[in-house]
């Protein structure tokens, strides 16, 4: 059996455009061309892959079921291209990167001062939820992957995760906030405040192994957003408090130049941890290495006032 790059890619690029025509304007070719590399790839493969009327073209079902294989094979393809000539040098390539929403704040100045240090290597970057790191990098999408821990990691056979740093989940109050006078905020203490939190997994990692009563608390909150930065402007209008990760020494400035408080909360301290990830089946190349050790470098020098915050 004989699969080309080109079929799979012409593959791959009808089935997204959903048309020989649009697919034959991104490939670069005639129309005929894509639609004979498609036969060919199915001649070989000696089934359907689209099912084709006069008005429509769309997937069949054993096209939908090969799609996301043709997609890793083709990233596997790409990949070793890449790899292959980074291997002249050290100091050239290129780092795909997929990064959780806490993670991604702090990346941007990471990446530019590793571009300072390495600036014949490319970092690409791809923010997203945790989950969807770890489908990136099964799919073959990103070489690394920067991220929140997740529960379900022990059933995933081929994923190596390394500690990179660990913060404590803290509460933002206002200065005036009859919490602000005292020395040391537990988590029984939010129980008389209003609470305005962030939605997802954010308050599964806050509520883990806390009392039910607390946790009821912090899941029943009337106020439920989406970002931090609409978290923390509530605060400081008045509407409640938030919780909060010291993830970004910015954030901190921020919350002191606007008349609030962040401090950690204490009976039980908990700590919200951060992994870099990757394929543990696949090496990683000399760019991504020099990456993954300068992430290491960077958060142990700019985190450990953080972590002890």
């Amino acid at each position: 059996m004989n699969i080309s790059f080109r079929q799979l890619d012409a593959f791959i690029k009808v089935a997204d455009n959903g048309s020989f025509t649009r697919a034959s304007d991104k490939m670069h070719l005639t129309q005929s061309a894509v639609s004979g590399l498609i036969k060919e790839l199915e001649s070989t493969l000696g089934i359907v892959l689209f099912d084709r009327t006069t008005r429509q073209l769309s997937l069949s079902a054993v096209g939908r079921h090969l799609l996301p294989q043709a997609r890793r094979v083709l990233n596997e393809m790409q990949l070793f291209e890449n790899e292959a000539s980074s291997l002249t040098s050290l100091a050239q390539g290129q780092v795909r990167l997929a990064v959780s929403q806490f993670a991604a704040s702090s990346m941007p100045a990471v990446i530019a001062q590793f571009s300072k240090a390495y600036p014949d290597i490319s970092v690409t970057l791809i923010d997203c939820s945790a989950k969807d790191v770890l489908s990136h990098i099964h799919d073959i999408e990103v070489d690394l992957g920067v991220g929140t821990e997740l529960s379900f990691l022990d059933t995933e056979d081929d994923i190596h995760a390394d500690l990179l740093y660990e913060l404590p989940f803290c509460v933002v109050i206002p200065e005036e906030h009859p919490l602000a006078t005292q020395s040391e905020i537990t988590w029984q203490d939010l129980l008389a405040s209003q609470l305005i939190t962030l939605k997802g997994p954010f308050i599964d990692q806050v509520t883990a192994e806390l009392d039910e009563k607390i946790t009821a608390h912090i899941q029943q909150a009337p106020y439920k957003v989406n970002f931090m930065s609409t978290a923390l402007e509530m605060t400081r209008q008045g509407f409640g408090i938030t919780l909060c990760l010291p993830y970004m020494p910015e954030v901190i400035d921020w919350v002191s130049a606007n008349g609030l408080q962040m401090r950690p909360v204490a009976q039980p301290v908990r700590m919200r941890k951060f992994f870099i990830y990757q394929r543990a089946s696949r090496a990683l190349s000399p760019a991504s290495i020099a990456f993954k050790d300068f992430l290491r470098e960077y958060f142990a020098s700019h985190f450990n006032d953080l972590q002890s915050f």
